[in-house]
């Protein structure tokens, strides 16, 4: 089940919100977008960001913008990136 509190990754999003309801496979939902099952599975596992080109195949196939990726993947990043240095953060003292 998707946290609403810490930012998805859009390969549960893609799971959750389109697979599953749809009874979709990856592998036919991988034909849709003209992609490969293993890189559909990466990035439906979360083993790799989604990148610009996958955002612009998803849009037209599931019909999000393809901003709206890019974006649901940055702040995910953004907010695992940030957990992971969370201590050394707190160490850097701004310029000004």
């Amino acid at each position: 089940m998707i946290n609403l509190f810490e930012p998805v990754h859009p390969g549960d999003f893609i799971r959750e919100m389109y697979m599953e309801p749809f009874d979709i496979s990856a592998v036919d939902l991988a034909d849709r977008l003209h992609v490969s099952p293993s890189t559909l599975s990466r990035v439906i596992n979360g083993k790799t960001d989604l990148s610009v080109e996958m955002a612009l195949r998803l849009s037209k196939v599931l019909g999000r913008s393809p901003e709206s990726w890019i974006a649901m993947q940055a702040q995910h990043s953004l907010a695992k990136s940030r957990k992971s240095i969370e201590k050394e953060l707190e160490t850097l003292v701004p310029l000004a």
